[in-house]
């Protein structure tokens, strides 16, 4: 059998995705394309790949030894990829750095100075919430809240993000209390975040504090979540560091002792050596540190 590397991906997005559709989709090609290739690997093997099922496709026996052959090959192709990429000694091309929206948009802060120790860098910044996977260089650092237990992954910490209540400027409250950060604030209109999102910081603290109280306003996103808040629709926790260099919000009360979020910055280890990654590593790394009193909410 003489397959070729691109037959071969084909065959593996339809065994990970299970449908033409979707796999077609995952591969940026047309539906017929995934069809053809598959026929024409199965018969190059001389046996059926996939089960037709009328929801989906199922690798046979015969496929699902393929695709232990072809997972190996997927992953040492992604290797000579990255290890390829750390053969160039110029502090120049193109980073990729993926971050939560909010975090996102502290990057983006910075892009201008970034830009002008790193005039030879191209930058592209993804805001999401999913993680990018490392080994298949779909980005060459995160930030994140948390390491993964993932193989290959160094992680460096980079801070730890405090959390406030926050509310519009011109938003009416009573005088607050000392001590308690929601004393007096329990009857007001509350934001944050829907149920798919409860995860993140301040959320659980929130809802145990408000009890049967319900959110006026649910979102997925912080930056809409600040959004709301600078509106007046409401009251919400929020990191430091978007609400308080933000003129149109208040802060109610200090820092809430019991929500944080360190903050670690993940590069594969074939990549960490790149000279154009390890720059903005170091410049990442050196931002962080100047902006530590904003992060832990001390401006």
């Amino acid at each position: 059998m003489d397959s070729n590397w691109d037959d071969l991906r084909v065959f593996l997005a339809l065994a990970r995705e299970g449908t033409l559709t979707t796999a077609a989709k995952a591969l940026g090609v047309s539906h017929p394309t995934v069809s053809r290739r598959v026929a024409v690997l199965e018969r190059q093997i001389g046996a059926r790949l996939f089960e037709r099922l009328p929801d989906r496709f199922v690798p046979t026996s015969a496929g699902e030894e393929l695709l232990a052959d072809t997972q190996a090959m997927e992953k040492a192709a992604h290797s000579i990829h990255r290890r390829s990429a750390g053969l160039s000694d110029t502090v120049s091309g193109t980073v990729r750095l993926s971050a939560g929206e909010a975090m996102a948009a502290l990057i983006a802060r910075h892009l201008a100075e970034l830009r002008g120790k790193l005039k030879q860098i191209e930058f592209e910044v993804v805001a999401s919430h999913t993680l990018a996977n490392l080994s298949r260089r779909e980005a060459d650092l995160l930030i994140r809240e948390q390491v993964p237990e993932l193989g290959g992954i160094v992680a460096r910490k980079l801070g730890r993000v405090a959390y406030a209540i926050y509310a519009a400027r011109d938003f009416p409250v009573g005088r607050l209390a000392k001590g308690d950060p929601m004393a007096g604030l329990l009857d007001q209109p509350w934001l944050g975040f829907d149920e798919d999102h409860g995860y993140f910081p301040g959320q659980s603290w929130l809802h145990e504090r408000l009890g049967n109280r319900r959110l006026v306003v649910r979102v997925n996103n912080w930056l809409v979540l600040q959004d709301a808040v600078r509106a007046g629709a409401g009251l919400s926790v929020l990191p430091c560091y978007l609400g308080d260099p933000d003129p149109a919000l208040k802060r109610l009360g200090g820092v809430i002792t019991d929500v944080f979020a360190d903050q670690w910055l993940l590069v594969h280890r074939d990549l960490r050596a790149l000279p154009r990654v390890r720059a903005v590593m170091d410049a990442v790394i050196d931002l962080f540190q100047r902006e530590r009193p904003l992060l832990e909410g001390r401006t």
